[in-house]
């Protein structure tokens, strides 16, 4: 099964109450009502070494400014407020204090400058032969606005991202800045139907909001903003639709709230029109010549080897 398959499986297995869990499995975070109106969002995030950093190239301090940015990230998909994290670690057998202390440095960085306090956490060590593993949870609260969700794409509706696609694997993966800012920012000026951001890549992660929202897509291939990473690559369109971990913001809003944001928008992070939400329940790309084709979520899935 796929990643999305089986997590769509898991939803099925336990309904949850919406008046307790408004917002459940298939969100970047999953929200709880405390009551009279009050509601925690949580996400966790667990990062492998080989599979999302390699020690062997990587610091540690870039390793744990990573990790929390990940999940500042899923805060800014939904345009929530970071409150705090735990942070648990699996050690390779005889990992030093030092090492501890360098992960730490990074993990903090990331965290005062977003706000988010590291409050607790877990340390356990591999026995015998193990890799590095570090996983976040992190857990943050709804702004002025109500948590953004991937499944309200409408027909008609603009689609978005912040910053430019492809390459992170260069160095953006370990330096990224999680867009919690500008997500906050946006939903302060314009009324967003749909946002998430984009780990698994463009291509993997509309149709993730597609599927949710019951709707199609067709995206510019000419539109998509291709960072200048990904130009070194045989094909840089390839690589801004599918090689994923840029953390950027995808996002959909009606035409009339995008020219309403436009204007107002002096950020240095642009805001860039790569397409539109269509009816046909297909995803589609308009290349350069015109030709429209199937567009594939090519994207990483951890299922699928």
């Amino acid at each position: 099964m796929r990643e999305d398959e089986i997590t769509g499986w898991f939803r099925q297995q336990r309904p949850l109450p919406p008046d307790a869990v408004p917002i459940g499995i298939g969100d970047d975070m999953a929200q709880l009502a405390l009551g009279q109106g009050a509601s925690v969002l949580i996400t966790t995030d667990m990062l492998l070494d080989g599979t999302h950093f390699d020690l062997a190239t990587a610091t540690l301090a870039q390793v744990g400014y990573k990790s929390m940015a990940a999940s500042l990230s899923d805060c800014a998909a939904m345009a929530t407020i970071p409150l705090a994290a735990v942070v648990a670690v699996a050690l390779p057998h005889g990992w030093s204090g030092r090492q501890l202390q360098e992960l730490h440095a990074g993990v903090v960085r990331a965290a005062d400058k977003y706000a988010c306090p590291l409050v607790g956490g877990d340390i356990t060590s591999w026995q015998g032969p193990g890799r590095f593993a570090v996983c976040v949870s992190m857990l943050s609260r709804p702004g002025d606005q109500p948590p953004v969700r991937r499944n309200g794409a409408r027909v008609g509706d603009i689609i978005g991202v912040t910053g430019s696609l492809g390459g992170s694997g260069r160095r953006k993966h370990l330096e990224f800045e999680p867009r919690v800012r500008e997500a906050l920012r946006m939903v302060r000026s314009a009324d967003l139907h749909a946002m998430m951001d984009i780990s698994d890549g463009l291509s993997t992660d509309l149709n993730r909001i597609c599927h949710q929202s019951g709707v199609g897509a067709l995206v510019e291939a000419a539109a998509v903003p291709i960072a200048e990473d990904a130009r070194h690559r045989p094909d840089p369109l390839e690589a801004a639709l599918n090689e994923g971990e840029d953390f950027e913001l995808l996002f959909t809003l009606s035409p009339g709230q995008w020219d309403r944001l436009q204007p107002c928008w002096d950020d240095p992070v642009p805001l860039t029109r790569v397409g539109v939400i269509t009816a046909t329940g297909r995803m589609e790309i308009r290349m350069a010549d015109g030709q429209v084709r199937e567009l594939l979520p090519g994207g990483y899935d951890h299922l699928v080897e």
